[in-house]
């Protein structure tokens, strides 16, 4: 069981040597994958073997934790239910610089520079809270997500709880998705949605299609259906095909990053990001997952959203939304508080 396991990981990590522990989504299979030594591993060209964490910045090296040892044990959910306090006072600050660069993103918008830009905050709030139990809420409180708890000395600690895939390449078949489009809802029921989310899913629909159409010919498009994610639901399109003898670096150069993270066309919204966010990203929205694994070098990558740095006794959350022409300032500020709540929680409760 993982909490037998709890004690190996927490000494692994403890004596600074690099360690991911992780659950894929619909699973009850917790993962942990040993580095024995501190040495940094980049990524050259993808044909490495491991798990890969990436930064958001494409130009800068992605990070391999080498494989060395490999655990896999069965967790079980804990029902765990959350207060629900008011964390305005805590996720509140920046608030009128985020409202002012959005208005930023929406006049641009507007004078047709891009069609949607994704723009995103850093949250620093006081941590006393242990990483491991940190990731034990997280695994109870996402079921449908990929959750991870990634640690490498040269780098830091980071943990989170992501719903969007970047792919899924096994043997010659490749799978993907759209994910955009949010909504808070503390029940069941799937939410109705407005022509902005469905606009905004669209565009990122399109931009991957275009993207793959040049490797993949036969890709199939599915339907878009309203996905979960902790308290928040969003929108989600299947994508897949057959790649052939494809390299894994075509690929990623192809998806990352999608207009999801980034904006539409993605160049330009890039550079308004460049300009306009006033703190560095490091590896929310990069990608995380395993890459070559087993006999027919599967690769399983996610997109880092919903995610977290600890450094001593600060946590620090990192957290975005999609901006479009029907966009509104303050609307999408209360987005970014909205998505603030359960990782908020994880540490205060």
């Amino acid at each position: 069981m993982f909490l037998e396991h709890i004690g190996i990981i927490e000494t692994h990590w403890k004596s600074e040597l690099p360690v991911v522990v992780y659950r894929k989504p619909n699973t009850n299979e917790v993962i942990s994958i040993f580095q024995h030594d501190s040495t940094l591993h980049h990524i050259n060209d993808f044909s490495e073997k491991g798990f890969v964490f990436a930064p958001y910045n494409k130009k800068a090296p992605a990070v391999l934790i080498s494989a060395d040892k490999v655990y896999s044990h069965e967790y079980q959910i804990r029902e765990y239910k959350f207060d629900t306090p008011n964390f305005g006072a805590i996720s509140g600050d920046g608030r009128e610089y985020h409202i002012e660069i959005v208005n930023r993103g929406i006049k641009e918008i507007k004078n047709n520079k891009f069609k949607k830009v994704v723009l995103s905050r850093k949250i620093v709030v006081p941590n006393n809270s242990s990483p491991i139990q940190i990731f034990r809420k997280v695994l109870d409180s996402y079921p449908d997500a990929f959750c991870y708890f990634w640690y490498h000395p040269k780098i830091g600690l980071w943990i989170g709880a992501t719903p969007e895939l970047l792919f899924l390449k096994q043997n010659y078949t490749l799978v993907t998705m759209s994910l955009a489009g949010t909504k808070k809802s503390t029940t069941p029921d799937k939410p109705s949605w407005g022509t902005k989310e469905k606009e905004e899913q669209d565009m990122v629909t399109q931009h991957i299609v275009q993207e793959l159409r040049t490797y993949v010919p036969d890709l199939s498009i599915g339907k878009v259906n309203s996905v979960r994610a902790g308290n928040l639901w969003h929108l989600r399109t299947k994508i897949w095909g057959t790649v052939g003898d494809l390299e894994l670096k075509s690929i990623i150069q192809a998806l990352h990053p999608t207009p999801a993270i980034c904006g539409f066309p993605v160049t330009e919204a890039e550079a308004f990001i460049n300009r306009n966010e006033n703190y560095d990203r490091e590896f929310y929205t990069g990608f995380l997952g395993e890459l070559n694994i087993d006999n027919d070098k599967t690769s399983h990558l996610f997109v880092n959203l919903r995610c977290m740095q600890i450094k001593e006794d600060s946590a620090f959350l990192y957290i975005g939304g999609g901006i479009t022409a029907n966009s509104n300032a303050q609307q999408e500020w209360i987005e970014t508080v909205d998505k603030s709540e359960t990782m908020l929680n994880m540490i205060f409760n």
